[in-house]
């Protein structure tokens, strides 16, 4: 972010509205619990390393986009989002977390690739998207992991919830599969506007001396 003041302050208040207003008498408080675990330590270390500017505007803006989508399906519990019912006869089932997974692909990417662009250097531009690609596939794997963990660990009930299956067999499967396609999707945008940049340097990280391009060890 290029100064202090931008940083996208009206987005991240009215998550925490929103977050304040979800979370009283949710569907189910235990199922709220387990589905918030992740997501309320990454808004506030989004807030408290705001300073470092690690992101740029725009991909702490998506994260807390997606995070808004969260909260919804955790106060209802995902399977029971209130849904338009012409979707339901469409798809079959209830696929608001569906949903919310091929967002997690497509608004978390630009933030990996910032990420990664800072440690490799601009010119690994190709090499951080591919990278980026991986890094959702893999978060969005063991987050499957964390749902299978909760439900085999806690009140098989809670459990089920949590995770939302549905009865489909392959729901861990085509959840994962959305995630990396929303996160192709990204890439191909951020490709074509020529987004693929890391987010600008604070002061202090401009005035601390980094080896030359040419001198980074190839990856």
């Amino acid at each position: 972010m290029a100064r202090g003041s931008d940083f996208p302050w009206l987005v991240a208040g009215l998550f925490a509205l929103e977050f304040c207003v979800l979370a009283w008498a949710p569907h189910d408080r235990s199922t709220w619990a387990l589905e918030n675990l992740l997501s309320v330590p990454l808004a506030l270390t989004l807030v408290a390393t705001r300073h470092h500017r690690l992101l740029s505007t725009r991909s702490v803006v998506l994260l807390f986009v997606f995070l808004g989508f969260h909260v919804v399906g955790s106060h209802y519990t995902y399977s029971l989002v209130p849904v338009p019912a012409a979707s339901v006869e469409f798809f079959g089932r209830n696929a608001y977390d569906r949903l919310v997974h091929f967002l997690f692909g497509l608004l978390f990417l630009p933030a990996a690739v910032e990420l990664l662009l800072a440690a490799l250097g601009r010119r690994r531009r190709a090499l951080a998207l591919c990278l980026g690609w991986s890094v959702i596939l893999s978060l969005s794997t063991c987050y499957e992991l964390l749902e299978w963990a909760a439900a085999q660990l806690v009140d098989p009930e809670i459990g089920m919830a949590f995770v939302g299956a549905q009865g489909d067999v392959w729901d861990a499967q085509k959840d994962t599969g959305l995630a990396l396609v929303g996160a192709w999707l990204a890439g191909g945008v951020l490709a074509a506007c020529g987004w693929i940049v890391p987010a600008p340097r604070s002061p202090r990280q401009a005035a601390t001396p980094h080896a030359p391009e040419a001198e980074r060890i190839p990856l």
